[in-house]
């Protein structure tokens, strides 16, 4: 068998330094392009690949990147995690996946599972759990080992670290807006309790369009749900009880349950109530009608985090670069539940 190239090899072979032929690997700019393309072209030419348990025992990092999310089955998270794979890859970064259920315990579990040495730095989604007990022990904690991490979505102001957040408030108030543009004026909303800190932005956000047109809210045209076994059964009882010409869905799941509910009524959407949802999900486009939504950018939210925590982790040890926070803005997409 033939030894393994080694870096030390490639850079007496080309009389340049271990350095250089390390950064030209991996793309760095300080080295030229010039020589970058003959290193990289040497190194093809004699297949060479880099020992990575050996990098990693040198640099005490494996160049792996854990993402921590409440669930797996949700298109938004999915498109978040492409975002993410995406400038990962671009970055010489692998990534592992690790899935709460939207369990503090879990959660919990998983970071220090992730922190015992499998990862270098975490990009987090807290579960739902963990924002109803308000326990964060275990982000602070990880911080404070020296792991960067990065929260987004589902974020914790006590939790201090580098932030990318949707504008909740902001979708919120273009979903109702839109609905009172289509002559909408009793507006109800399916909302989250308010220890999940997007259900109750976006519920301000249903608040403030209302107040900035002159009506005021009617607090019976609000439904918090709490117990998502019972979701669609509470939904149906609110349809049943108030009698709305609009309706604001924080989620796909809720803005579908209601559309299902109101046609067993043999209410029609959209000609009776018009439906406006937040997250743009794969179900929006195919659904009967097809929904109105709120589009979160889920793509374009993993990649400013996975760019956030990366520059965190090659930053010079020195360096004590102030925490960031970045507002993905969102987009209305209109589809026939609205018309």
């Amino acid at each position: 068998m033939k030894p393994k190239l080694t870096l030390k090899q490639i850079a007496r072979e080309l009389d340049v330094s271990v350095s250089t032929v390390s950064k030209a690997l991996r793309d760095k700019t300080e080295i030229s392009e010039d020589t970058r393309q003959k290193i990289k072209a040497f190194a093809k030419l004699y297949n060479y690949r880099p020992n990575n348990i050996a990098l990693s025992l040198k640099n005490r990092k494996t160049r792996t990147i854990g993402i921590l999310i409440p669930e797996i089955v949700h298109h938004f998270y999915a498109t978040v995690i492409a975002g993410i794979e995406k400038v990962a890859h671009e970055q010489g970064y692998n990534v592992i996946i690790c899935v709460s259920n939207n369990s503090f315990d879990h959660e919990v579990m998983n970071l220090e599972m992730l922190a015992g040495g499998s990862t270098d730095g975490f990009i987090v989604a807290v579960a739902k759990e963990t924002q109803q007990r308000g326990d964060y022990h275990h982000l602070k904690e990880v911080i404070h080992q020296g792991m960067p991490m990065v929260l987004f979505d589902r974020i914790v102001e006590e939790v201090e670290c580098d932030k990318v957040i949707i504008d909740d408030e902001e979708g919120a108030c273009m979903a109702v807006k839109h609905l009172l543009e289509r002559g909408c004026r009793r507006i109800g909303i399916i909302t989250t309790v308010d220890y999940v800190s997007v259900g109750k932005l976006r519920t301000q956000g249903y608040r403030k369009a209302l107040e900035s047109c002159g009506i005021p809210v009617d607090e019976q045209l609000v439904l918090k749900i709490e117990d998502m076994d019972r979701s669609e059964e509470q939904i149906a009882q609110f349809l049943r009880e108030q009698k709305m010409d609009g309706i604001f869905g924080v989620n796909e799941e809720f803005s579908t349950s209601a559309i299902r509910a109101l046609h067993k009524m043999g209410v029609k959407v959209p000609d009776q109530v018009r439906v406006v949802s937040f997250s743009d999900g794969s179900l929006s486009a195919r659904f009967i009608p097809s929904l109105t939504t709120i589009n979160q950018h889920g793509a374009e939210m993993g990649e400013k985090a996975a760019n956030l925590l990366i520059n965190r982790l090659e930053a010079d040890p020195g360096e004590e670069e102030p925490y960031k926070t970045q507002m993905i803005h969102t987009s209305l997409v209109e589809r026939e539940s609205s018309l």
